[in-house]
C-alpha cells in the first residue's frame, strides 16, 4: 500500500497577536435597570477596561510609557522598571515587563487590596509596601528617593508626571469612544487618579468636538474608600493634571460608590471595581441633570477594572 505524500499536507496559516496588540478596543457597555428612569434621549455608556489583558485601563498607559521609553533610549535590557502605584498600573508594568524581559520594582501603599499585591508577587515583582495611612502619596515620595539615588539602575516610569500616560488615552481611548458613539458623545466622565485617562481622553474628544463636556470625579474627602482615586486638594498633584481641562468637577461619597457597585452586580450583571462604581455614580448624576433640563445627552464613562481584586471588601455583603 502506497504511503500518502506528506508534502501535500501543510499547516493552515496561524494568526496570533502580541500582548500589546490585545490592549485597547474595549467594549462600550449599555445598561438596563440602573438607567431605566432616564428618558429615551439620554443614554449612559461605559468602557469595559477590564477586558485589557492586564485587567484594567492602566494597560494603556503602561504600554505607552514603556514604548516611548524604549524609543528614547531611557529603557533598555538590564534596566529595571521602577514606579509607585496603587496596584493596577503596577500589574500592567509587571505583565509587560515579564513579556519584554524587564525587571520591575514597585512601591505600593499598604492599603492596596490583598489581591493586587498577590498578583504583583505572582509576576515576580519586587514590591515595597509603604505606610497605608499615607496612601499613594507615601508611595510616590518613597519611589522618588530611590530613583534619585540609583538612576543608572532604574528606569523611573513616573506615571504621575509622564506625558506618555495621557498620550496613551489621546491616541486610543478618546478615538474609540468617538467611533463607538458615532460622534454623538456629549459628556465624558472619569475619575482622577494619575488623571491620565481624563486628560488624554478629554483632550481628544474636545479636538473632535469642543462642545463635549469633560467632567472629572474625585472623592469628597481626603479619607475615603475609593481605591485608585485622589482627593486632589489634599494630595500630591500629578504633573500631567491640568484642572482647566474639565468643564466641571464632581465629588463622590464612598458610600454611594459602594451602593452602586452592589447595584451594578445585582441589577446589571457587571461586577466592577470601586472606582468604576464611583464613575457610574457621577455619570448618572450628569445624565439625570440633563434629563431634568429636558436636554438630550450621550454620557460616556470609564470602568477602570472589575471587582475581582476587591472581593474581600466587606460592603459586598451589605
Amino acid at each position: 500500500m502506497a504511503l500518502p505524500d506528506l508534502k501535500l499536507y501543510t499547516h493552515p496559516p496561524v494568526h496570533t497577536t502580541t500582548l500589546e496588540q490585545q490592549i485597547g478596543h474595549t467594549p462600550l457597555l449599555s445598561f438596563r435597570r440602573v438607567t431605566a428612569h432616564l428618558p429615551a434621549n439620554v443614554a449612559v455608556y461605559a468602557k469595559a477596561e477590564w477586558t485589557n489583558p492586564g485587567g484594567s485601563v492602566k494597560d494603556r498607559a503602561a504600554a505607552n510609557i514603556i514604548r516611548q521609553a524604549e524609543k528614547s533610549g531611557d529603557l533598555y535590557p538590564g534596566k529595571i522598571i521602577l514606579d509607585s502605584t496603587s496596584g493596577n498600573t503596577g500589574i500592567a508594568y509587571a505583565m509587560l515587563g515579564a513579556a519584554k524581559g524587564y525587571g520591575v520594582k514597585l512601591f505600593v501603599p499598604g492599603s492596596a487590596s490583598p489581591e493586587r499585591i498577590a498578583i504583583l508577587r505572582a509576576y515576580g515583582v519586587d514590591v515595597e509596601l509603604t505606610d497605608p495611612l499615607e496612601g499613594s502619596d507615601g508611595a510616590i515620595e518613597a519611589v522618588r528617593e530611590l530613583a534619585q539615588a540609583e538612576p543608572e539602575r532604574y528606569f523611573y516610569a513616573d506615571q504621575y508626571n509622564n506625558p506618555a500616560n495621557w498620550g496613551a488615552h489621546y491616541a486610543t481611548t478618546g478615538v474609540e469612544i468617538w467611533e463607538q458613539t458615532a460622534g454623538t458623545v456629549t459628556h465624558f466622565v472619569a475619575g482622577l487618579g494619575t488623571s491620565g485617562t481624563l486628560m488624554g481622553t478629554g483632550r481628544r474628544l474636545k479636538d473632535y468636538n469642543p462642545a463635549v463636556q469633560v467632567v472629572s470625579l474625585q472623592p469628597d474627602s481626603p479619607f475615603h474608600g475609593l481605591e485608585g482615586l485622589k482627593h486632589m486638594p489634599t494630595a500630591i498633584r500629578p504633573g500631567i493634571y491640568d484642572p482647566a481641562l474639565a468643564d466641571r468637577n464632581l465629588e463622590v461619597r464612598t458610600e454611594l460608590a459602594y451602593d452602586m457597585a452592589r447595584r451594578l452586580a445585582r441589577e446589571e450583571g457587571y461586577l466592577v471595581g470601586i472606582s468604576a462604581a464611583a464613575a457610574m455614580v457621577g455619570a448618572l448624576q450628569v445624565a439625570e441633570e440633563q434629563a431634568q433640563a429636558g436636554l438630550p445627552a450621550v454620557v460616556v464613562t470609564i470602568f477602570p477594572d472589575n471587582a475581582y481584586k476587591y472581593l474581600n471588601a466587606g460592603f459586598w455583603t451589605a
